[in-house]
Formats: structure tokens, sequence, C-alpha cells
């Protein structure tokens, strides 16, 4: 079956395009020349629904200044509306590795929205008529200030509508086996040797604020995320844009999303510095951190089932071996700890980016949207994923604690207040050379009587402050 065409046309002339498609001229040049990483598609849904929210608005705001007319308006807004609600996302076909501004991109979603609307008006796509993609749908615009407004509006509907929950979620889950756990001794480990004693409660309490902590940071980032770069045009000057377009845009971006955003105090800033993205990628690496960290210990704890610390128990959730029968392995924890590495390099690459602005323009806008949307993704996902199929699960083995608890020689410790360190420390090394306990050592020296040791060493009173 013969494939159809229709003739689009830009300022360098007529392309064919797939006559099915919304999109124009410039986004066919686009697929043309960027074939570069084509299982890395731009038109992640957050951004092309946030491209969707900023042309909405636009049109919105070009109508109350009167610089568009009101049927214009209202095609738009009606077109912008299929994007946003996702019916419109096939037409999005564009990759990460194009211009760094997104111009292509910006286009893109100018043609679409063009053409959906010449359609919902009766006309013949490709005609530019009613509905101009520049004149009409890029009015008071440019890439410059769209794209990166619309990097802004895409993050924090995803840090908010995804991550938050999910790992607010997954902390509530680890304050349960907190609380669950607050009593039960256990040996304290550093540098993965024996320390003085702690409850399993307080082991994981300091999972649980490690979360709030690297969450309360993501969620501190995001308040720079606010100011939008909309009005700035072309350089940060607004030219063809009138003065009170770009704070219309962002009340109604506001008013739409119920987030307070606004426009950015200095727009040239705006443009040629992508510092608040910058800042947003390093709390997330920070979040990344906590969580590896966390199912680290997970691992470390679980390890076994018989010649680790097998200390507690984790879901068994799949096979773990195709030569080792009944080998079952720490799965959920393997995966979150390559999504944190993933995250590292995401915000390696956004860092850098960040830092690349010349003059009046940063020329990396794409790689830094799609390297902070898939680490708020695969963040969120992970999160939920790790929730759901290991901590909920988590159960402490409490005799293999208090086994391994009362066998510490780091009980010592709590010697050293009465003894002084000196002879605490004779006590453990004769009991670590000669196989004995503590108690045993301590009477062998003759520091003390077994009554006078059962008095002063206390586990559960070593997990507090004792002076």
């Amino acid at each position: 079956m013969t494939q159809a065409f229709r003739t689009e046309t830009d300022s360098m002339g007529a392309v064919q395009v797939e006559a099915t498609r919304y999109w124009g001229a410039q986004t066919e040049r686009s697929r043309t020349h960027f074939r570069i990483g084509v299982d890395r598609f731009l038109w992640r849904r957050p951004m092309i629904r946030a491209l969707g929210l900023v042309k909405r608005a636009a049109a919105r705001a070009n109508g109350e200044l009167g610089l568009l007319p009101a049927p214009i308006v209202e095609l738009i807004v009606q077109a912008a509306d299929d994007v946003v609600a996702g019916r419109l996302d096939e037409h999005f076909p564009l990759v990460v590795f194009q211009t760094g501004s997104g111009t292509q991109t910006n286009m893109n979603a100018n043609e679409v929205i063009a053409n959906r609307a010449i359609e919902l008006a009766g006309g013949v796509l490709g005609s530019k008529d009613p509905v101009h993609p520049n004149d009409h749908v890029n009015r008071c615009q440019s890439s410059n200030d769209v794209f990166p407004t619309a990097m802004h509006v895409a993050i924090v509907e995803e840090l908010r509508g995804r991550l938050y929950g999910a790992v607010e979620r997954l902390a509530a889950t680890l304050a349960v086996k907190r609380a669950a756990y607050a009593d039960v001794v256990k040996v304290g480990r550093t540098h993965l040797q024996d320390a003085t004693p702690l409850t399993f409660g307080q082991e994981v309490s300091g999972w649980v604020a490690q979360l709030e902590q690297a969450l309360s940071t993501v969620r501190e980032s995001e308040r720079a995320l606010h100011a939008l770069a909309i009005g700035a045009t072309a350089v940060g000057t607004g030219v063809n844009a009138h003065p009170d377009f770009g704070g219309r845009v962002a009340a109604h971006l506001a008013e739409t999303t119920g987030i307070p955003f606004r426009t950015a105090p200095n727009s040239f800033a705006a443009l040629a510095a992508h510092d608040a993205v910058v800042t947003a990628s390093a709390a997330l690496r920070t979040l990344a951190g906590a969580c590896l960290k966390i199912v680290n210990d997970v691992r470390v704890l679980a390890s076994g089932p018989r010649a680790g610390i097998a200390e507690i128990r984790i879901p068994e959730n799949e096979p773990g071996s195709s030569i080792m029968p009944g080998k079952v392995n720490p799965t959920q924890c393997e995966a979150m700890s390559m999504v944190a590495l993933r995250v590292f390099g995401n915000d390696a690459a956004v860092a850098i980016a960040g830092s690349q602005g010349t003059l009046e323009l940063n020329v990396y806008k794409p790689l830094m949207a799609d390297g902070v949307l898939e680490s708020i993704g695969l963040l969120a996902d992970a999160a939920e994923a790790f929730d759901r199929y290991c901590a909920a699960g988590i159960e402490a083995d409490v005799a293999r604690m208090q086994s391994l608890v009362r066998s510490s020689l780091m009980l010592v410790t709590a010697l050293v207040p009465v003894i002084g360190y000196d002879r605490a420390a004779a006590i453990a090394r004769k009991a670590h050379a000669e196989g004995l306990t503590l108690k045993e050592a301590a009477m062998a020296l003759g520091v003390m009587t077994a009554e006078e040791f059962d008095r002063l060493v206390v586990p559960e009173g070593m997990t507090r402050p004792t002076l």
C-alpha cells in the first residue's frame, strides 16, 4: 500500500510529510537530520504535556492582551488540550540529541497544535490557515524561553505527581518496621566490624531519617523551578513579546497546575543558565545516595541464609540462579542500586551541561530535561517496587540478633567507665584470643566476679546514653 504524503513548508522550502501526521516541515527535517539515539525520544509524556500546557497558557495570554482573535485562541486551546491529554503523543517523534535549544521540539509542538487546530476548523493540513504555527501558536515566544519553561513545568509535575508519594510511602513502611522492632537489641557494626549494640528499630530509624531528609532537599530544590523563563523570548529582552505576556502565562500555568509558577526574576539567567535544574538534579542524586545506602544495608543484613549475617529475612520473589537450586537473591536491592548509579550518571551529565551556557543561551536543554526526568521516573519506580516487594516484607530474626549480641566482644565497652579502657581492652583481647566469653575472661583476669559482670554488662542499657 502506497503511503500518502502532503507538502509542508517552512522558511527553507517544501518538505514531504506523511499525510496522517500533524507535524510539519521543521519536525520532519529534525527527524531526518538527528537519527541519534532513537531509543531516547524527547517526547516523554511529561514534556509533551508541559509543552501543551505552555502553548495553551500562551494562547490565552495572547487573547487577553488582544494579540490573537478569540476564534484562533479557542482553536489553539482545543488543540493544546489534546496534547495535554496525551491524545497526540504519536505526533511527537523527536529524540533528545537535536538542537540544544530545543527549537525543533518547540516547533514540533507549534506544528502539531496548528495542524490539529486547522483540522478542528475544517481546513487543510499544512495550509497554515486559519492557524499558523509561528504567527499564532508561537506568538510572543521563542524556543529559547518556551523549552526551559516546559522543562520546569514537567519536572515539578513529575516530582509532585510521582516521586514524592513513592518515597513517602517507602519511608512510612520503614517507619512501621522501626516501631515494630524498637526493643530488639542487636550488634552494631562500624567498619564492618562488631561495635556496641543498638536496637534494630534504631538502625531502621536511620534509614527513615535519611529518606525524609533527602526528600526534604528535593522539595526545597523544587522552589527554584517555579521561576519560568517565559516572556524572555530570544535573548532575555522580551523582544516581540508584550511586557505582560510572561506574567500572564505563568499565572495561567499556576492556575491550571496548582503550582505557584511565576516569571523568573532575571530573564537573562533564565536562558543562559539552568541552575535550578542543576540543583534539582543534585538533590535527586542525594536521594539516590540515601536509597543506595539503605538497600546495601538490607542486603548485608539479609546475607546468607546460613553463611552470612542473616539478621533479617526479606521476601523471596523469584529464583536466583539458573544453576544453584533454591538460591534466592536480594534482587530489589540490586535493582535500586542500579537505579542509583544511573541517577548519579544523569546528574554528572546535567551538572556539566548546566556549566556550559555560552553568552545568552545554554544549548544543552534537551539533555538536561531528559536526564532529570529519567532520574525522577526511575527513583519513583524503584521506590515503589522496593517498598512493595522488599521493605514491606522485612522481618527481623530476633533469635539470631540476640545470639550475636550476647557473643559480641564490644559489650566490654560497658565496663570502661568502671575499670578503665586499658583493663577493658585486656578482657576483650583475652576473650578473643582464647575463645572465651567476656565474663569468663574478666573472671580469669581477676577483674570482677560473675555477678559484677552481669550487673554492669546489660546490652539493652547500652542502646541509650548511660552516664
